[in-house]
């Protein structure tokens, strides 16, 4: 008999063994809860995925061919989707603090960061919310599946005002009247700089270029895009992807 024979009936042994020693264990464990009253739930936890991914067999980097024809959404696109899933342009400050039934607050998230804001504020509609909020898991999981330590994106305006849409076109003459980011269905991220995660256990982590954190968060975004999730607009100038949930 040779020896793949020999480890072939092996396994085949250890695997029966393995069920009868399960099934023995399941009947002793029926029997106890019974005699005590108690009643048994099984409880199957999600995996945890590492801090920092496995690096032996990493996904490799791809990016995008190229940012502007894969993210050419323009503005005109945007704003008619903005229009149908957004709110009604919200006037100032005051005003936004009566659409908090129609608004969500989304600066509170461990997988982006938002930028101090002084041209908008931290709110968008719940489907543009939860838009954002998968875009930074898919890159979290992204960029653990590639083996590169965690950096968090980086927002860099959300919903304004119509106050806010005025005082910025007084400074900026390619900032449009109407804009989406009046409707709450609209977010800039920033593809020049982003946020690293340090080791909980402090542990020193390998320096990442900006340059493949982009790469990485081209191929996120391009997905959510094909996926119709949303429209893109690279912005060369603003130095951000510029988003309207769809």
């Amino acid at each position: 008999m040779n020896k793949k024979v020999v480890r072939n009936r092996y396994l085949q042994f250890l695997g029966v063994l393995i069920i009868v020693l399960a099934l023995v264990r399941c009947v002793f464990d029926a029997v106890v809860n019974r005699s005590e009253g108690i009643q048994t739930v099984e409880v199957i936890e999600a995996p945890v995925l590492p801090f920092f991914a496995d690096t032996e067999h990493p996904h490799k980097v791809l990016s995008v061919a190229n940012y502007q024809d894969a993210f050419p959404d323009t503005n005109a696109l945007q704003l008619t989707a903005a229009r149908r899933w957004g709110v009604q342009p919200v006037q100032n400050r005051a005003d936004a603090e009566k659409r908090k039934r129609e608004l969500v607050y989304m600066a509170a998230s461990p997988y982006y960061h938002v930028d101090p804001l002084t041209q908008s504020i931290p709110y968008l509609v719940p489907r543009a919310a939860i838009l954002l909020e998968d875009i930074g898991r898919a890159y979290f999981d992204s960029l653990q599946i590639k083996g590169i330590p965690l950096h968090r994106f980086i927002v860099t305006s959300v919903l304004r005002t119509q106050s806010d849409v005025q005082k910025l076109r007084n400074f900026n003459g390619n900032a449009t009247e109407n804009s989406c980011h009046l409707y709450g269905t609209t977010f800039d991220i920033a593809y020049n700089r982003y946020k690293t995660v340090q080791d909980p256990d402090g542990l020193p982590r390998r320096r990442v270029q900006d340059d493949t954190l982009k790469w990485v968060l081209s191929e996120v975004l391009r997905d959510m895009r094909q996926s119709n999730r949303c429209y893109i607009k690279y912005e060369v100038r603003q130095g951000c992807f510029h988003l309207t949930v769809r």
